[in-house]
């Protein structure tokens, strides 16, 4: 991976991490067309740039991140136990299934999915529109939808947010509850391959481009979560719909 690669992928992640378009997904394409070899390393790379697309929440919610909100954070923990079950438990059979093809189907059918949950959301039939208001039960099923997200090209936020619209949330809500779920994920997910591949990522080969993309990704998630909740005041998830529906079929072909 060269030094362009880095600021590339980082770039990639800050914009799609919190958009229901899979930032895995895109990852993994850009790593195909780029010539990157999918190796343990390099997909630990991924996951790491990922956590500093992460940490941007706390920068944008830092009044979330006290003892004030344990009560919210017990409901985002419950949420993150499904997708942590299942995760560590298949660990090797979802590695497995990391494949250009697999991607751009599951683009495709998540564009579908999108499309059919706005044709049918009424807003002013969802009244939980603050994450603090969100219930124990509400957080299992969001969840239990997140599980879906193991699968490449699925989108850890679209699975989120869609479970998060189906059990009475709304839009903006959706999708805070679906950034403030991102953090336990990802912390778990970044720990488990730093342990296992730590001194290969802070190598001297390594160690300066995985700093450029941890930078360069913090800094666009930042962005890109503020732009994303100023759209959602205006716009539904539908252009997202379309936009993962020909990403797929696009990539399909070219596949």
């Amino acid at each position: 991976m060269t030094f362009f690669d880095s600021i590339i992928l980082g770039i990639i992640e800050g914009i799609t991490e919190f958009l229901p378009i899979s930032s895995t997904g895109h990852l993994i394409v850009a790593s195909e067309f780029l010539g990157i070899d999918q190796s343990s390393v390099n997909k630990a790379y991924e996951v790491i740039i990922q956590f500093a697309a992460i940490l941007a929440v706390i920068l944008n919610y830092p009044s979330k991140f006290t003892f004030k909100h344990i009560d919210l954070w017990t409901k985002i923990f419950i949420a993150f136990l499904p997708i942590a079950s299942i995760g560590f438990l298949f660990s090797s059979q979802i590695k497995a299934m990391f494949s250009l093809q697999i991607v751009a189907v599951m683009f495709i059918i998540g564009g579908i999915i999108f499309l059919i949950v706005e044709k049918f959301y009424d807003e002013s039939k969802h009244i939980t529109n603050d994450v603090e208001d969100v219930t124990y039960k509400q957080s299992l099923y969001i969840g239990l939808a997140q599980i879906f997200a193991l699968i490449p090209g699925t989108s850890r936020a679209g699975s989120s947010i869609i479970g998060a619209m189906l059990v009475g949330l709304n839009r903006k809500a959706s999708a805070e509850f679906s950034f403030l779920l991102a953090f336990p994920v990802m912390c778990a997910t970044t720990a488990y391959d730093l342990l296992k591949h730590h001194e290969e990522l802070f190598s001297n080969a390594h160690f300066l481009n995985l700093a450029i993309g941890f930078v360069v990704s913090f800094l666009v998630a930042y962005i890109a979560i503020k732009l994303f909740l100023k759209f959602l005041e205006n716009f539904t998830f539908v252009a997202f719909g379309i936009y993962r529906i020909v990403f797929g079929i696009i990539l399909l072909t070219l596949v």
